[in-house]
């Protein structure tokens, strides 16, 4: 995307006022997104973002610009107005690159920009019909799609020269059931790190379905009572309580400020002796997955909680110089405008032994959230608060009616204390995670938990 010549150059200008450390990140990114509401088309976007972010350390202190004028004097400017905010001087700089070659462990079968926009709709539109005739109280049906392919060069002062692509596919469907002035919202966001295969890989009519049921299911439930209660927490996007409130608190970000109630607990008990939990870039072909971060380092699978005791951080350069630790292959930015930093990949409580309808019927009266929805954390305290878009009253060891309108309001290191039993049904889901870099695909995941109490907020 540049030549060796000039990311050279950039990274000798960059250094040249005092720096020690400097990063060139250069991205070309080409998108597509469709949406439909009720079966047609509202709106078609597509696109190409290109662009250069140089980032240069000097100790902990951290300057970041970026430009998308991509000649070589605009890119020499800005690498000289980024390197004039560091005070000093640096001669006889020599610099290096070997090109790192990585192995792609996420192959693409249907490159999404070989397939026309037609087939792309056609998608859409299968799963708009099953999910707009499940039953006669769908009134709306809006169905997202996206692809995208970004590749990404990174280089920097200490020889790295490395490149990787991106190919992403995703679809959304919303369903809304009406009764009288009563609606209720159902959802399904699959996605992967996939080409066009993806959509042949699952059944979007059963994706379509399953939003509409959820959606019908909850116009005909009843208010969620309130009060302190077992909960059961199903699979999939279940795991989005772990990663807000107990993930972002293992990122560095966090962590090397002291901004995290896991600061300073390595080898410590965190969890129940049930929890072990992982971070894994490296899974072939997820969502959150890639063959690098966006600094050039290759991901792996890092542990971080293993029988309740914590193990490890997610870690990036800048925070690794604080906390005085190796990167962890957990850097990441939305785009070249973000400078990196720690963030999840694909961040999932592992599998135990206990079966679902075991963990129901040791429950004598409590909560089964099936799907949750959002939410939000402090990772200060890791005080949180989610909403559950699909959940039923258990009664006596069995699940009896659903119930809407509950949210689960707890404290993430006390909820994995509080972990009783895990099930065996290990499964992901997928999301977008914001924070300080930007917005980026993140699985989250987990087998269904049982929570000897949480506190659950109804209407």
């Amino acid at each position: 995307m540049l030549d060796k010549i000039l990311i050279e150059d950039i990274l000798i200008q960059a250094l040249s006022t005092g720096g020690d450390f400097a990063e060139v990140f250069i991205e070309e990114k080409f998108n597509t997104g469709l949406f439909m509401i009720d079966g047609s088309i509202e709106k078609s976007l597509s696109g190409k973002d290109f662009g250069v972010g140089i980032r240069i350390f000097k100790g902990l202190f951290s300057v970041y610009a970026y430009t998308n004028e991509v000649t070589r004097g605009s890119l020499m400017e800005t690498s000289k107005r980024a390197a004039e905010a560091i005070k000093g001087t640096n001669s006889d700089i020599t610099i290096n690159l070997i090109k790192q070659d990585i192995e792609n462990r996420h192959k693409i079968l249907l490159p999404p920009d070989k397939v026309g926009k037609d087939r792309k709709v056609e998608i859409m539109k299968r799963a708009h019909r099953a999910a707009s005739s499940y039953d006669d109280s769908i009134s709306q049906v809006r169905i997202s799609y996206s692809d995208s392919v970004q590749n990404v060069m990174i280089a920097n002062s200490e020889g790295l020269w490395t490149e990787d692509t991106r190919t992403r596919s995703r679809i959304g469907i919303e369903s809304v059931a009406s009764k009288d002035n009563d609606m209720q919202t159902g959802s399904y966001r699959p996605g992967a790190l996939k080409g066009f295969e993806f959509f042949e890989d699952i059944n979007v009519e059963e994706c379509g379905i399953e939003a509409s049921r959820i959606a019908k299911t909850m116009l005909n439930a009843k208010y969620c009572p309130s009060g302190k209660f077992p909960v059961i927490i199903d699979n999939e996007f279940g795991g989005v309580i772990f990663h807000e409130a107990c993930g972002h608190g293992l990122e560095a970000t966090s962590v090397a400020k002291g901004n995290s109630v896991f600061a300073g607990k390595l080898g410590q008990k965190v969890a129940s002796d049930l929890v072990s939990a992982v971070d894994d870039g490296t899974l072939e072909n997820e969502w959150g997955s890639s063959n690098i971060d966006d600094e050039g380092t290759p991901t792996k699978r890092n542990l971080l909680i293993e029988n309740g005791i914590l193990k490890g951080y997610m870690i990036d350069k800048l925070n690794g110089r604080r906390m005085n630790m190796e990167s962890t292959g957990s850097a990441r930015r939305e785009s070249y405008k973000f400078a990196p930093t720690s963030r999840m990949t694909n961040t999932f409580i592992l599998a135990g032994k206990s079966k679902l309808n075991e963990m129901i019927s040791n429950t004598e009266n409590g909560i089964y959230a099936k799907r949750m929805g959002g939410g939000s954390v402090n990772p200060a305290t890791g005080d949180f608060n989610f909403s559950v878009m699909e959940g039923y009253l258990i009664e006596n060891g069995k699940i009896t009616e659903p119930v809407r309108g509950a949210t689960l309001i707890g404290n993430g290191p006390e909820v994995l204390n509080k972990i009783d039993m895990i099930g065996d049904n290990l499964a992901h889901g997928q999301g977008m995670c914001g924070s300080v870099s930007g917005s980026i695909p993140a699985n989250v995941g987990q087998p269904a938990i049982k929570v000897l109490e949480l506190t659950v907020g109804g209407r």
